[in-house]
């Protein structure tokens, strides 16, 4: 192929997409040296990396029940039999943040006039994405990198395991960052910008779930206890600095770690009753509408201080060490060219003809690239799984190539580009039909939290639609010039 003959299919729209593509992942994987070391923006799993992981279960259970009391009633009796916090989160299911075994609590929701429907460990899926919230807030803030935590959730929409994923620390230290509590600390105004403290976050004993107050209007806000000493502290600072009888002037500040989470007045409601005696039911409001809801879900995990509301305990754990992590990587990348040269080898033993085997396996692997470089720019982590389904994606790629090459080739001739587009485009509908078989099969791995085998589907779908959309119709044109000579 001459140079005019380049430049003409450069100037086709698929291959140089394919081309623009090409270089945009290079600039996204952006191989460079750093420290002596050839490094990229690939992020890796632990598989690949040295790190520790935990899988956590929740101490808990959701719970359907029936009863012909008043649901108040029965709910009152429970929490009191039970010593837990008791979440009504359908008109016939509880979540009890508290671990009973499923014959015990039967017999305890008949004593209190009820009937146990169905059990299952775990927490509610909203109560599952709030403990992945304070969860990321902690690493967050502790600066851990690759960090990934991932709730474990069934069709049922119950989590039971909660899976957390640290690069670069060890086990012992995961385990301590996990059950770590900030620093809470309510603040009082004085005078200008001066503060005092007041209390801290130990004299919470419980906090609730984000709330209307009052009931059905569109304010929003959370409630939380003091303990008895906690509650006199609360009112003898409001008395001493004048919140009670100029609360506009003596705001109260909630910090968490040195950062302030929240500051409001007292209500001239609750400032006339702490001159008269300790509160230990107090309540924050935090707006309206949906903004006033999502700081209400923030100062909920704040006023815990990083606390996870409902018990675990640690059902697995391991660890990967940096030596087994390298090994790991050098293996990964030798099966890959092992992988790439056997797929080279027959299909060279096919064709016989490099102006055909050459396109295919620069094809291919360009496809290979521009999928690492999706992967750098949305962050997607490399596992041994995820290593896996690149070796699959490099396979599957040939296969649909060949199919091309072996459908518009005619007696070992290209045909006439009339019967030549006839036989591609079929070809093409050929492999988008496989295509859709993988993507179908692949979606509900994608979706469902299964840790490391969503990141094997992930790749496997981004591979073959870049392969269906971008390097299959591109290879087509290539191969057309290139056969046509």
């Amino acid at each position: 192929m001459n140079r005019k003959d380049f430049i003409e299919l450069l100037k086709n729209w698929q291959v140089a997409l394919l081309v623009i593509l090409l270089v945009a992942s290079v600039v996204f994987i952006f191989p460079h040296v750093e420290d002596g070391k050839l490094t990229t923006n690939l992020q890796y799993g632990l598989d690949l990396s040295e790190g520790s992981w935990l899988q956590m279960e929740f101490q808990s259970e959701v719970v359907g029940f029936e009863t012909s009391r008043p649901v108040t009633d029965f709910l009152t009796d429970l929490q009191t039999e039970l010593d837990a916090e008791i979440y009504l989160i359908a008109d016939d299911k509880l979540e009890i943040r508290k671990y009973v075994p499923e014959p015990e609590l039967g017999q305890i929701f008949t004593a209190a006039g009820g009937r146990l429907t169905s059990y299952e460990q775990g927490v509610s899926k909203e109560t599952g994405e709030q403990v992945k919230q304070i969860l990321e807030q902690k690493l967050n803030a502790l600066g851990t990198r690759d960090a990934k935590v991932n709730p474990l959730t069934s069709l049922s929409g119950v989590t039971r395991y909660m899976r957390v994923e640290l690069a670069g620390v060890s086990l012992s230290q995961a385990k301590d960052i996990v059950g770590k509590q900030g620093k809470f600390e309510i603040r009082i105004h004085t005078t200008g910008n001066e503060t005092e403290h007041v209390l801290y976050g130990d004299a919470i004993t419980t906090v609730g779930i984000p709330s209307q107050e009052p009931p059905g209007s569109d304010r929003w806000g959370v409630s939380f206890t003091l303990s008895e000493d906690g509650a006199a502290q609360f009112r003898d600072a409001a008395i001493r600095y004048g919140a009670t009888t100029d609360p506009d002037n003596h705001w109260l500040d909630m910090v968490l770690d040195d950062a302030m989470v929240y500051t409001a007045p007292l209500s001239q409601d609750l400032a006339a009753k702490l001159q008269v005696e300790p509160i230990r039911q107090l309540y924050a409001s935090t707006g309206s509408g949906q903004e006033g809801l999502n700081a209400a879900k923030n100062l909920e995990i704040h006023l815990r201080a990083g606390a996870l509301p409902v018990g675990v305990s640690v059902a697995g754990s391991g660890s990967v060490s940096a030596p087994l992590g390298d090994y790991f990587k050098t293996m990964s990348v030798l099966a890959f060219v092992v992988a790439a040269i056997a797929v080279g080898v027959v299909i060279f033993y096919r064709y016989r003809e490099p102006a055909i085997v050459l396109p295919m396996i620069g094809t291919n692997l360009s496809e290979i690239v521009i999928l690492l470089g999706i992967a750098a720019l949305i962050q997607q982590q490399l596992d041994l799984l995820a290593i896996a389904a690149l070796i699959a994606v490099l396979g599957t790629g040939i296969d649909q190539l060949v199919i091309i090459t072996d459908e518009v080739l005619h007696e070992g001739r290209v045909p006439s580009p009339h019967l030549y587009q006839k036989r591609l485009t079929r070809a093409v509908g050929i492999i988008m039909v496989s295509a859709a078989t993988v993507v179908i099969a692949m979606i509900p791995l994608a979706l469902m939290d299964l840790s490391t085998l969503r990141g094997f589907a992930i790749i496997t779908i981004i591979g073959v639609l870049v392969g269906v959309l971008i390097t299959r119709p591109a290879y087509g044109k290539i191969i057309m010039a290139i056969l046509s000579k």
